[in-house]
C-alpha cells in the first residue's frame, strides 16, 4: 500500500523543481550554507505542492487516463486509491505546502499558492487549450525558477527567466508530439486539446522554433556584457557544446526512439542524458566559482 501511496504523489517528477537551485548556482551562493538549506527547504515544500496538483490532476482525469495505455494504472484512474482518499490528501499537501512556505518566506508561500492555483486552472481549463496548454507548463516552470531565487532574496536575470520559458516550451511541445504518436487515432479521446494539434507536422515546427530560441538564448547569455561583468569571465562560452549535445540528443529520443511523453522519466533513464547534465552542471561551477 505504501508504494502506491508513493506512486501517487510522482516522485519522480520532484526532479522538475530541481529549476528551484538554479537561481542559487548562477547568484554564486551555492556555497553558502545558509543559502543552500533554506532553497533545499524550498524544494521539499515545493514537491509537496506540485504531487498535490499532480494529484487534483489524477482526479479529474480518471475518465481519460482509463484510455491511456500508461496511465490506465495510476493509482486512482486503476482504482487502487478511492478519489476521496486522493481528494482528501490532495487537499492537505497543498494547504500545508503553502501555510508552511508562507511562514518561512512570504514571497515565497505566495510563488507556491500561485504554482498550485495555476495548476487548477490548467486542470480545469487550460489544458483544453491549444498552445496555451504548453506555455503554462512553461510558466508553471518559470515559478520554480522565481521561487528559488524568492527564497534567497534575489532575482533571477532576464536569460534565466528566457532560457527557462524556452527550455520549457521545447519540452512541453515535444511531449505533445509523443501523445499524438502514442495514442494514434484515439489521441482526442485522452486529451481533448490533441485533436487541435493535428498531426505532428505543426508541433515539428514549433519544436524547430523554440530549440533554436532555447540554443541561441543561451549562448547570448554567456556572452552578454551583463554575464561577463557578474562573473567576472568570459568563459562560460564553454559550456555551450553541454547544451547543444543535451538539446540533440533529447531531440534524437523524441523523434527517432519515439519517446519524449516523460521528461523527468528520460532524464533518469537516458545515461548520455544524465552524465551531460551532470557534465554542464559541475563545468558551470567551476566556471562561475
Amino acid at each position: 500500500m505504501m508504494k502506491t501511496f508513493l506512486s501517487l504523489l510522482r516522485p519522480e517528477q520532484w526532479i522538475k523543481n530541481l529549476f528551484l537551485f538554479a537561481p542559487l548556482i548562477f547568484s554564486r551562493r551555492l556555497f553558502d550554507t545558509g543559502s543552500f538549506v533554506d532553497v533545499l527547504v524550498g524544494f521539499i515544500l515545493f514537491s509537496a505542492a506540485s504531487s498535490s496538483a499532480y494529484i487534483f490532476n489524477d482526479i479529474r482525469d480518471v475518465a481519460s487516463d482509463l484510455q491511456h495505455p500508461v496511465k490506465r494504472f495510476r493509482p486512482v484512474a486503476s482504482g487502487k486509491i478511492s478519489l476521496s482518499l486522493a481528494m482528501s490528501l490532495s487537499a492537505v499537501l497543498g494547504m500545508a505546502s503553502v501555510i508552511i512556505s508562507y511562514s518561512v518566506n512570504h514571497v515565497f508561500g505566495l510563488i507556491v499558492l500561485g504554482y498550485i492555483v495555476l495548476n487548477i486552472a490548467y486542470s480545469v481549463f487550460f489544458k483544453h487549450m491549444v498552445i496555451l496548454d504548453v506555455m503554462v507548463i512553461a510558466a508553471c516552470f518559470l515559478l520554480r525558477v522565481m521561487a528559488g531565487a524568492s527564497i534567497i532574496d534575489v532575482y533571477p536575470s532576464s536569460w534565466l527567466i528566457v532560457c527557462t520559458i524556452f527550455l520549457a516550451l521545447f519540452l512541453g511541445f515535444g511531449k505533445r508530439r509523443h501523445e499524438i504518436l502514442l495514442l494514434s487515432g484515439n489521441a482526442n479521446m485522452h486529451r481533448k486539446v490533441l485533436e487541435y494539434y493535428g498531426n505532428p507536422n505543426f508541433l515539428d515546427q514549433m519544436i524547430g522554433i523554440v530549440t533554436a530560441c532555447t540554443v541561441v538564448s543561451y549562448m547570448l547569455y554567456t556572452v552578454s556584457e551583463e554575464t561577463v561583468r557578474f562573473f567576472g569571465t568570459r568563459q562560460l562560452i564553454w559550456t555551450v557544446p553541454f547544451v547543444l549535445y543535451g538539446i540533440f540528443r533529447y531531440l534524437y529520443l523524441v523523434y527517432i526512439k519515439e519517446e519524449g511523453g516523460d521528461p523527468a522519466g528520460i532524464l533518469l533513464r537516458d545515461k548520455p542524458l544524465l552524465v551531460n547534465i551532470l557534465l554542464w552542471s559541475v563545468s558551470c561551477i567551476i566556471i562561475v566559482y
